[in-house]
């Protein structure tokens, strides 16, 4: 019998295919609403007019084998081996890659931007976007023998829902849809109650062993992107952190090594996988910070690596490897604690970003590659992105709003961790200088990357690396809704977030640019953050190695890669 979303076009996805045929939505834009309502890529692309790959041409498997693939071999990976104590908390791409070959998600997004199921076998979305039936794989094995159920699930939307948790996916649209504001049974200094979030009963329901049902308070279409996010890893029903622990998953890999700073060992699981064919013998992640990843790739130690600099490109360009580039909306937030003096002042913060030139930073830092930041978190790459006017530096209106505040000759630390390599504290010696100019001295705080994550949320100026995601709107709930994990401005505007739910549900593309506009102008007049640039991400691999997944996340998701002895 063939499900509901085989047989009739979801209204949403009509939508997008009328919107396509007028020459309002590309092609690739209707593939990736009519797969995140539920039609098989097969399907999508079909529809589209655009030649099918070869993994969309068999809806029972997310992934295609390769006829000419070789089994057996190791593949050895230079990035920074990070702890991995619970995927929920997850707060850097490092820690998901290596579970990621472990544990796997519901969906995941491609390098095209097409969400796919994966541990759902299908999905489904009423008319109004509010109620999603999961249709969950079946036959899929844990790594101790226990069959993957719905109960798994439920364990895990519950786990991010729950205050205690404290997880960044709270933040996401299809959980912040799920969830109520309650009264925690504490006070406020002032003696008031403090309120607290948590999911609303009845939100997830168990429909049978292999079908799961959200139930959401508004319309959500991003509900199978959301899916995918890093830190929404499905876990095993029974877990206990820390998962380096007891590592068990539905994933091709299981965990034979593993020590923090130093390396992490996956060997191919014996028992079976579900998804086909698994050529690697070996993975081997080999503790190398961002400096010497291509160090080590160059010496022969490493057959690919997480990343490298610009400033390494002329030695990459060197090697004997394929460079892989990606455009992406990783960036840098130089982010305020918009409620801590002196950031509480928005004058104070718009002075700061009227003294710093965007454009000039971005030139110094990425001469090639990479697109301008204009201080509200959506990249021009984003399909929704509104272009406001550029931003113009004005040194002497940052005079006058200090003087105004009575700021003058205003003394400020920035902490730099240096996540991503050196180019953070680059970018902070460069707004010192402009910072200058207009009366202001910038201290900065240079310490371990380790050391930043610890207070990355806590400290009133810091410098903060974000990965990429496939909307703006996505990273704007994770990081700037009132009272989400993630939310290291601790900025709250409720006619921010009014806009903000207006652009989530609309699918025309030029409509939600339009609604993009004042999501955009607002948090960049507020003034809660510096964000100078959009990075290019390089990486490279050695031509044995084939089938390595170029991600502008940066997501490492190794089912099909092989290599050559």
């Amino acid at each position: 019998m063939k499900r509901e979303n085989e047989t009739r076009l979801h209204p949403k996805a009509a939508e997008a295919k009328d919107l396509m045929e007028r020459g309002r939505l590309s092609r690739r834009g209707f593939i990736r609403v009519a797969a995140l309502t539920g039609m098989s890529a097969a399907a999508a692309y079909a529809m589209a007019g655009l030649p099918s790959p070869a993994f969309a041409q068999d809806s029972k498997l997310p992934f295609v084998d390769d006829p000419e693939a070789k089994k057996g071999g190791t593949l050895r990976v230079a990035m920074e081996i990070q702890k991995m104590e619970d995927p929920a908390n997850y707060d850097w791409t490092q820690m998901s890659n290596v579970s990621r070959q472990i544990v796997e998600y519901i969906a995941f997004t491609d390098p095209n931007n097409v969400t796919h199921p994966m541990l759902a076998e299908s999905w489904e979305a009423s008319d109004d976007l509010k109620t999603w039936t999961l249709n969950l794989r079946q036959g899929v094995k844990w790594s101790n023998g226990d069959d993957f159920n719905a109960d798994d699930v439920i364990f895990n939307f519950t786990r991010w829902m729950d205050p205690a948790v404290a997880s960044s996916n709270a933040g996401l649209s299809t959980f912040a849809a799920m969830m109520e504001e309650v009264d925690s049974g504490e006070k406020n200094d002032d003696g008031s109650a403090k309120m607290t979030k948590r999911m609303i009963d009845g939100s997830v329901e168990r429909v049978d062993d292999h079908t799961v049902r959200l139930h959401l308070t508004k319309s959500v279409l991003s509900v199978p992107e959301d899916l995918y996010n890093y830190p929404t890893a499905i876990l095993h029903r029974d877990f206990k952190a820390p998962f380096s622990d007891n590592p068990v998953g539905t994933g091709p890999f299981e965990l034979a090594e593993f020590a923090v700073a130093d390396k992490a060992i996956l060997k191919r699981r014996e028992g079976p996988y579900w998804g086909g064919d698994v050529y690697l013998d070996e993975i081997h992640y080999l503790h190398y910070d961002a400096d010497n990843q291509l160090t080590a790739f160059a010496s022969g130690e490493a057959d690919a690596i997480y990343q490298f600099g610009i400033e390494q490109m002329e030695l990459a360009k060197a090697i004997d490897g394929e460079i892989i580039p990606a455009r992406t909306a990783q960036t840098l937030c130089c982010r305020f604690h918009v409620d801590t003096p002196p950031f509480d002042d928005k004058r104070v913060r718009q002075a700061i970003t009227k003294a710093v030139d965007n454009a000039a930073l971005k030139a110094l830092i990425f001469p090639e590659g990479g697109d301008v930041g204009e201080n509200h978190h959506v990249a021009p790459i984003h399909p929704e992105y509104f272009a406001l006017p550029p931003l113009e530096r004005d040194v002497e209106g940052a005079k006058a709003l200090l003087a105004e505040a009575g700021k003058e000759n205003l003394e400020i630390t920035i902490d730099i961790g240096n996540t991503d390599g050196p180019w953070h504290q680059a970018v902070a010696e460069a707004m010192r200088d402009q910072l200058s100019d207009a009366g202001i001295r910038l201290n900065i705080n240079v310490m371990p990357a380790s050391k930043y994550w610890e207070v990355w949320t806590s400290t009133p100026f810091g410098a903060t690396a974000w990965t990429h995601r496939p909307l703006g709107t996505m990273v704007l709930s994770l990081a700037y809704r009132a009272g989400v994990a993630w939310n290291e401005t601790n900025y709250n505007n409720p006619e921010w977030e009014k806009h903000l739910d207006a652009a989530e549900a609309t699918l025309d593309v030029e409509e939600r640019r339009k609604l993009m506009e004042p999501v955009e102008k607002i948090l960049q007049d507020d003034s809660v953050m510096v964000q100078p640039i959009w990075r290019p991400v390089y990486t490279i691999v050695t031509a044995k190695v084939h089938n390595y997944p170029p991600h502008p996340t940066q997501y490492h998701q190794f089912n099909k890669v092989w290599i050559e002895s």
